[in-house]
């Protein structure tokens, strides 16, 4: 939604303000310089990723117009779900937690948390390094260099995406002149012309310019922007699994625990201490 706003902002402004100085909008209506400049960049985005890329890019884009779901309620549920398990770890010991991470979609507990439930991610991340726990792995130091492996190869994935999109918005001037100097080609065809007409043709190769500049940088540069923000913030999902289970593994009670854990997340988007600990003391009792 707020992407929505920002780009409402831009058109009025560019196109109001042009109006406003006497300019005629119609003279910016130029569909072929529309095709040139976007056939261009997409004909060139194509070339330039790989399928997985090109598959994750409609993603990307409806992640910077939705909004990351990092926000404090979800990472609430978070720190709340790692309660619950390692409480039950402590209690009963690793293997207790076996039958809830073999199947989650079928466990009490993790159904308790439907916004992280959903995460694909985030619960592939969660049960795999959960797994590893019930298996015999007891060195902290090797959990947390796998995890931050793990992470580092996620993130580089989603940037990927990002930056593609902002090769794509930097690209784009460079493309407005190609559509520009297309048009004053067919101008120079036409130079015989009275001074109305070559001024129309004229200003109509220059729309091209303009359109790749204004595309770039505001429309395609701040959604790139904007998705590279949502997936490090989608990241901190991660970064505060790996706190816990690594403050776990060191001898760590859950609530200190999921202390580790509060406290790598964005302070704009943390719950305080107090939040947590009245959320899991709401919770049921773990079985």
């Amino acid at each position: 939604m707020i992407l929505i706003v920002g780009a409402i902002i831009v058109v009025v402004s560019t196109l109001g303000g042009y109006a406003a100085l006497g300019g005629k909008l119609a003279v910016l209506w130029q569909p072929f310089e529309v095709v040139i400049i976007c056939g261009a960049a997409l004909g060139g985005y194509i070339i330039a990723n790989p399928t997985d890329v090109l598959k994750r890019t409609l993603g990307a884009i409806k992640l910077a117009m939705k909004g990351s779901t990092a926000r404090k309620h979800t990472y609430l549920e978070l720190l709340s779900l790692l309660y619950q398990i390692l409480k039950l770890a402590k209690q009963k010991g690793n293997l207790a937690i076996e039958t809830h991470i073999e199947k989650p979609e079928e466990s009490q507990l993790f159904q308790q948390f439907p916004s992280i439930t959903s995460n694909t991610v985030v619960m592939t991340f969660l049960c795999d390094h959960l797994r590893l726990m019930t298996m015999g792995s007891e060195e902290p130091h090797e959990m947390e260099a796998l995890m931050d492996e793990e992470i580092e190869t996620h993130s580089h994935g989603q940037q990927k995406i990002a930056g593609a999109l902002q090769t794509v918005a930097d690209g784009m001037p460079a493309l407005g002149i190609v559509a520009a100097v297309l048009g004053v080609i067919k101008t120079m065809g036409s130079i015989t012309e009275p001074p109305e007409v070559l001024g129309k043709l004229i200003g109509g190769a220059l729309v091209g310019t303009f359109l790749g500049v204004w595309l770039s940088y505001g429309f395609i540069g701040p959604v790139a922007s904007k998705a590279k923000q949502m997936y490090e913030d989608e990241d901190k999902f991660l970064h505060c699994i790996k706190s816990a289970l690594l403050a776990h593994m060191n001898g760590s009670s859950p609530q200190v625990s999921i202390e580790f854990a509060r406290k790598v997340l964005y302070a704009e988007a943390r719950p305080s201490f107090y939040e947590v600990e009245e959320a899991v003391e709401a919770l049921p009792p773990v079985a």
